[in-house]
């Protein structure tokens, strides 16, 4: 039997059959929602390999949210920079930049809720107050994209492609001639970006 802070075990069946082994019963998606939602820890295992399928199974659970009408979250230049990361020599620092810039949001959610809650019925001036804060993340987090992009371009060889959402104008020739001469300062001064946008993020907490 799992400790009770452990993860609780999802079976996933051949026949796409989710079963819950703490409460030893079958569960659908839309309950593994509900569960991530209310904080609740799970790994989803394959009934027959036993293989760790957490990862396949929460990408189609954000898949069946985001195909429902009015729940869209991820606008469509986020998901084309998203999948041009894939494969890029980059690809490895995505992950680690997309979970604390999450961590930062979520640590900041529930003031915000409070703060929302509070402005039920009071005057316009007091909802102005509460936009204040919000403007804030949004400056910050786009700030904190524009360092990553900084970042990665010490390392990408090839221009940004015209029109792109997001991307910084391309590097005059000469840079792109010397890209691909780029070594271990490079690497280092890549790691110091990196580094100092990670105390941005801790900073917004």
């Amino acid at each position: 039997m799992a400790a009770k802070d452990d993860p609780i075990i999802i079976k996933k069946y051949a026949n796409r059959r989710l079963y819950n082994t703490g409460t030893s019963t079958y569960v659908t998606l839309e309950d593994l929602a509900e569960m991530v939602k209310k904080g609740e820890e799970f790994t989803v295992q394959d009934a027959k390999t036993g293989d760790d399928i957490t990862h396949p199974v929460l990408t189609q659970i954000i898949f069946e949210l985001e195909n429902k009408d009015g729940q869209n979250m991820l606008p469509i230049p986020f998901l084309r920079q998203l999948i041009a990361f894939y494969g890029d020599q980059m690809q490895q620092i995505v992950p680690s930049f997309l979970e604390q810039s999450m961590m930062a949001f979520s640590k900041e959610q529930e003031r915000f809720r409070e703060q929302m809650k509070g402005a039920i019925g009071k005057s316009p001036l007091d909802v102005m107050k509460i936009a204040t804060p919000i403007k804030a993340l949004e400056e910050q987090t786009r700030r904190n994209m524009e360092m990553f992009q900084n970042a990665m371009r010490l390392f990408t060889p090839f221009p940004a492609a015209p029109g792109s959402n997001g991307a910084a104008t391309a590097a005059p020739e000469p840079a792109r001639k010397e890209a691909p001469e780029k070594s271990g300062d490079d690497l280092q001064e890549l790691k110091e970006q990196i580094a100092a946008m990670q105390r941005k993020l801790d900073t917004m907490s």
